[in-house]
């Protein structure tokens, strides 16, 4: 069950993201709590939230303002979200597979030059179960495992990559991947997800990296 301050985040980021709540326009607590329907308190708190997402200003005697998208963390999952339900939906899907075309056959061949390491054995074997349960959820029915055993896959070698910014990204990698629920899963893309773990797993930088890219631009 969504809480009541989730709900009032979701409207207050989706205000701004969509532009109901314009860049620069300045507007009270009081006004976003009749608006929302909230208490002050609840909606303070959400305010802070977005504040925080770069979303909107807040100062005593001048009120929230929105901000300008060039200010807003565009690689968090949230507002990743509400970006995606507004009316540039195709142009944040292709953000996001530019993004992920960037990174991801880089950390995959990071983490094929790093498999040998003691310190990413728990990631290689988290990522290898994860490819083996993506390998068996190829019935009609298995789209949510699949999904599931999907994100698990690229969160490990996002881990396994050891750059810092390559594991920031992944809440954001793990968004994109969330665009496909409730799509059955493709053989081929099994295969191509099998090949990336086992590449990884026997040291193939370039294998990885050749499997990971062809996975992104199959998406």
């Amino acid at each position: 069950m969504t809480s009541t301050f989730d709900r009032v985040l979701d409207e207050l980021g989706s205000a701004v993201v969509t532009g109901a709540h314009p860049a620069w326009e300045r507007r009270s607590i009081d006004q976003l709590a009749e608006r929302t329907g909230a208490s002050r308190s609840i909606v303070r708190e959400a305010v802070r939230v977005l504040v925080g997402l770069g979303l909107l200003t807040a100062r005593r005697r001048v009120g929230v303002v929105a901000v300008p998208i060039g200010m807003w963390d565009v690689t968090d999952p949230r507002v990743v979200g509400w970006r995606l339900a507004g009316s540039d939906r195709d142009r944040v899907l292709a953000e996001l597979r530019a993004l992920r075309r960037a990174i991801e056959p880089a950390a995959a061949a990071a983490a094929a030059e790093r498999a040998s390491d003691a310190s990413c054995q728990d990631r290689l074997e988290a990522l290898l179960a994860a490819a083996d349960r993506l390998a068996a959820a190829t019935g009609p029915d298995d789209a949510a495992a699949f999904l599931q055993a999907d994100r698990e896959l690229h969160r490990s070698i996002l881990g396994m990559s050891g750059n810092a910014v390559f594991r920031r990204l992944g809440g954001v990698v793990a968004r994109a991947l969330d665009e496909r629920a409730g799509i059955g899963p493709d053989l081929h893309d099994v295969a191509l997800h099998v090949a990336v773990a086992r590449a990884i797993a026997s040291g193939d930088a370039a294998a990885a990296a050749a499997a990971m890219r062809e996975i992104v631009d199959g998406t």
